[in-house]
Parts: structure tokens; C-alpha cells; sequence
């Protein structure tokens, strides 16, 4: 999977769900955690859609138990539609192997840091993707707003980062950062996430159902493009008219 642009990934427990995320989605993220026989799950997909592995433990939001989580994650990675696997920024710290691991397996690393409680200062926030991303592929940075100054704080950050040459994802969560969820690809996020509609399963708070997300990113960025089509004219007509 190419990370030279952005990608809306589809969340879900139940890859047989696969068909109805091929329109709107890029890849799926599969939640092993909440899955019922993931492994099995992987061993019958015959889906076209390439798969983020996350099998994320309860003390980052997620079901799994420690024991065999990354075993299972591990056996997850060598299946040919993983083409990504998320870890946790603190288990890439304390268990710097297990990254190696992945990579003999030929998958992409994302590397994650959730905060369900706060939105850190702009001078963490940075330091954050920077460590994020010296393990792997993609930094992400998921945080939560008190105020829509929290927001704008961590949409900075994405842009820093993303013009400091990171591949990042970056995500203000809850209802306050909902949108964020759309506009972030514009500050150079290069992986959204949504669940499918019908999707009862609550991954984190603020989510967009996938195929409005999908259509508010296609706004947004067609009329940023329109935007730069505009200025792009007027500085040709200052231009003729400076040398008329």
C-alpha cells in the first residue's frame, strides 16, 4: 500500500464485511481484538481490499488481553492482504523486537499513541509523531479535545509534521474533534478511519460512518484543489497585467 497520498480506512471486527467498504474505503482496518476467530477470519478473506491489522489491549481502548496479543498480531502479519500493522508507540519502546518481526513479514508499521483524556501541548504533540515515527512507517496521533482550540493545536501539529517529511495520521477525537476527521487530510494526514454504518461496535469516540467521511474528504479536498486552481489564475492575470 503506497502512503504518497491519503487513504480512508474501513473499521471493522467482521471481514466478511469487506464488500460493502470496497466503494467508499481504501483498506480495512481489522480489529482483531473484537473479532470472533480472527485468525480464521484471515485465513478465509478473499476480499480485494488490503487489511490493517490492529489488535489493540484494553489499556489503549481496545478488547484484547495482554497474553498472545501480539502472537496472534504476529500470525496476523504473515497473511498476504496485511500489508499494515499497528502497534503502540509504548510497546514499540519496550519491545523493539517484535518490530523486526513485522518487517521480516513484509508489512508496514504504524506506529500509535491514543490520549483519551486530554490534547497535549503543541511542544509534546510534535515530539510525539517524531517518536512515533523514528519506529515506524506512519506516525499516528490520536487525542482528546476540551475546546476547539485542542483541536486546531493538534491540526498544527499534523501540518509540522507533515512538512518535516513524516508520514502521519492524526485524529482529535469525540464529538468536538469529529471533523477533524475530515479536514485532516488537508493538513496532510495520510490515514483516515470510519466504521461501516451499521457497524454497532464503538472503536472510538467521534467516529463518522464511512461513506459520509468518504464524501466529506472528497469535498473538502476537490474544493481545496479548486481553490489553488484560482489562486494558480490570478497570479498569471497580476502577472500579464504587470507586464501589460
Amino acid at each position: 500500500m503506497k502512503l504518497d497520498g491519503f487513504a480512508l480506512a474501513a473499521t471493522t471486527n467482521d471481514l466478511t464485511r469487506e464488500p460493502e467498504a470496497r466503494e467508499a474505503a481504501d483498506v480495512l482496518e481489522f480489529r482483531m481484538d473484537s473479532a470472533q476467530d480472527p485468525i480464521g477470519q484471515l485465513r478465509e478473506y478473499d476480499g480485494t481490499l488490503p487489511i490493517i491489522a490492529t489488535n489493540r489491549t484494553k489499556w489503549f481502548g481496545g478488547e484484547a488481553n495482554d497474553t498472545g496479543r501480539l502472537d496472534r498480531l504476529a500470525a496476523a502479519s504473515r497473511f498476504d492482504a496485511v500489508e499494515l500493522v499497528d502497534i503502540e508507540l509504548e510497546t514499540a519502546r519496550a519491545m523493539g523486537w517484535i518490530l523486526d518481526e513485522f518487517r521480516q513479514n513484509n508489512v508496514k508499521l504504524i506506529i500509535s499513541h491514543h490520549d483519551f483524556n486530554e490534547t497535549p501541548e503543541s511542544k509534546v504533540l510534535d515530539a510525539l509523531f517524531e517518536q512515533c515515527a523514528q519506529y515506524g512507517d506512519v506516525a499516528k496521533v490520536a487525542t482528546y479535545p476540551q475546546d476547539n482550540d485542542d483541536v486546531l493545536r493538534l491540526l498544527k501539529a499534523i501540518n509540522t509534521a507533515t512538512n518535516n517529511g513524516m508520514n502521519v495520521a492524526g485524529i482529535s477525537m469525540g464529538g468536538i474533534g469529529s471533523h477533524s476527521r475530515a479536514v485532516a487530510p488537508l493538513y496532510g494526514s495520510k490515514l483516515g478511519y470510519a466504521p461501516l454504518a451499521s457497524d454497532t461496535s464503538k472503536y472510538a469516540p467521534g467516529q463518522i460512518p464511512l461513506k459520509k467521511l468518504s464524501v466529506l474528504v472528497e469535498i473538502l479536498q476537490t474544493a481545496s484543489e479548486d481553490v489553488d486552481e484560482l489562486e494558480s489564475l490570478s497570479e498569471k492575470l497580476a502577472d500579464r497585467e504587470t507586464f501589460a
